[in-house]
């Protein structure tokens, strides 16, 4: 038989932290998966999480997530206290483990939550490896994305 492919209508796409990109140099991105209740994952379902304030902390040899919100819905959970700000555990082998410890112990290194999705059944996290930008560095970022619509502006007049 042939496998099937696990497609769901619309984006697979939970939450974007788009600020990560504009306040950071992103070296290496690496996905993990999260450690949820079964409250999350029905909040997950829709679409109730913000991650832009959200980082990574590695300590006892395991990394967590910290500042994510999920929203608990109404309807959730009855017996379960809810606590949307909860750390998350993150879900990675040893030698990711190590690789980002040998990272963030060099100068001026951090972890960021890039974006959540559903990757087939699972809720996934990518994590970037980072390096923060200079006030110059964010100037320039933002007069290449200008410059890139106004040519964008220019070849489309130009085949009129």
């Amino acid at each position: 038989m042939t496998k099937k492919k696990s497609h769901k209508p619309g984006s697979a796409t939970i939450a974007l932290n788009k600020r990560a990109r504009h306040e950071y140099f992103i070296e290496e991105e690496i996905e993990a998966g999260l450690s949820l209740q079964g409250w999350e994952v029905k909040s997950l379902r829709a679409g109730k999480a913000n991650i832009s304030d959200s980082y990574v902390l590695l300590k006892d040899g395991e990394a967590w997530l910290f500042g994510a919100t999920i929203t608990p819905l109404n309807v959730a959970s009855t017996h379960v206290i809810c606590e949307p700000m909860r750390n998350r555990k993150l879900l990675l082998n040893e030698r990711e483990l190590n690789s980002l410890f040998g990272q963030i112990n060099r100068q001026g290194y951090t972890v960021v939550a890039l974006s959540l999705y559903w990757k087939n059944a699972w809720a996934k996290v990518k994590i970037g490896v980072a390096k923060g930008k200079k006030e110059y560095d964010k100037r320039t970022d933002i007069k290449e994305r200008q410059w890139q619509v106004d040519k964008a502006r220019i070849m489309k007049n130009a085949n009129r």
